[in-house]
Parts: C-alpha cells; structure tokens; sequence
C-alpha cells in the first residue's frame, strides 16, 4: 500500500502542483480544501480531496485525517488582507495541525512558510499590512520547531508562477545569501518549491531543520543532497 500524504491548503497554487509529483513518486494524496466545488479538480491532479474548513476544525478533526498518514505538508494560508483570519489560519490552524499530527502519531511534518520568517516581522510596524502574516508565520515556526515533531520548515523567497528550474540557491535560517539579504527580486518559482517538498518526502531528509532557498544555479538535487536525515 502506498504511503499516504496529507496536504492542508489543498487546492493552492503550490500543493496543485504538488500532488502529481507525489503521485508520480508513489504517494497517495489527501488534499485538504473547504469548498467541495474544487474537489473535481482535485481528482483530475491525482489527489484526493477532502473537505475540512482548518479554520474551524479542531484537533480531534484534523488528528481523524491524519491518522495512518505518512507526513503532513501545511501549505495553507488566509492569504491576506484580514488580520484575524490571518492568526486563526497561520497560526491558530496550523498549530492545531501539529498537534493533531501528535496526537494522530505522524511525526513527519512539512511546513511551508517562507525565507525570511525567522525574524522579519521585528523589522516590520505593527501596521505594516504584512505585520500580521509575518508575525504569524514567525510563531507558527517556533511552535514547530519546540514540538517533537519529525519537522522540516521550507522557506521559498517572493513566489512566481514560473515553470521549475529545479535549480535552487540556498540561504541561511534567516533567509540570508553569504551574510546579507537578497533584494527584493530574490524569486522562487511555485514549481520549485513543490520539487523541493516531493524530495524532502522521497528521500526524508533535513528532519528538523529549515530549508531557505531561492531561484538559482546549483541542482536541485545537489543542494540539497548535503541536508543531514
């Protein structure tokens, strides 16, 4: 029987490109979404859908779709605008999702946030309408990283819609390239960041740590070859 993944934010731009990788890879796919209507879609890639509302569900909810599973990935997200959905799905869903992995007995984890979340909201106002998806993709992090949870946190820069590469340039735990911050058109590809989360789950490496990179020049697999299981 193939090893079962589950996806939250199922119907994203990135876990749409997602799912036929894990297919193509073996896996079979439970695809998260809140709207029914997408869920043909969803079959059409290969997954199979399954209809959740994350900002409402809770830990027994979650922990009934994760039970058997082989990893979680979260690639959900409000996606902006409305500060207090922003915190009830970042943050409040997602460490409800961590902890229903727990209780469920799926240790691997796979969270999609971004290169600079580490400390990027302490440079931003309170205002500042990024503040909130910063501040809580930053505390969504740190509850994954104190869990005992077989965790990987991917941190992709400004995501565009260019087909993969699979060519990648890896930055520190900060989001940094040799000491400083990229500019502000350091890109990764969607495409490229689904080529990345299908390797970590093929070869199940760089358990517990955060894996920052950008669009680059050094194969995919050669960059990440070196990320300790």
């Amino acid at each position: 029987m193939a090893q079962r993944i589950v996806i939250l934010g199922g119907h994203g731009k990135v876990a749409r490109l997602l799912i036929p990788k894990l297919k193509t890879a073996g896996f079979d796919v439970d695809a998260v979404i809140r709207n029914p209507d997408q869920g043909a879609e969803i079959e059409t890639i290969g997954g199979h859908p399954v209809v959740l509302d994350m900002e409402t569900a809770s830990v027994d909810a979650f922990a009934k779709v994760f039970t058997g599973a082989a990893a979680i990935v979260f690639s959900a997200g409000a996606g902006g605008g409305n500060p207090s959905r922003t915190r009830a799905v970042d943050f409040e869903a997602a460490t409800r999702t961590m902890d229903a992995a727990k209780q469920a007995g799926v240790k691997r984890y796979i969270m999609v946030s971004y290169a600079r979340a580490a400390d990027h909201y302490k440079e931003l106002a309170e205002d500042n309408s990024f503040y909130p998806y910063a501040k809580a993709k930053h505390d969504a992090d740190k509850y994954l990283r104190q869990s005992n949870l077989d965790y990987t946190i991917v941190g992709p820069g400004l995501l565009t819609l260019e087909p993969a590469t699979c060519k990648l340039q890896l930055a520190d735990a900060r989001g940094q390239v040799d000491g400083d911050w990229p500019d502000n058109k350091k890109v990764t590809s969607r495409d490229n960041t689904a080529e990345v989360i299908a390797y970590l789950l093929r070869h199940n490496t760089a358990i517990r740590q955060t894996v920052n990179f950008f669009d680059g020049d050094t194969a995919l697999d050669q960059a990440l070859a070196g990320l300790s299981s």
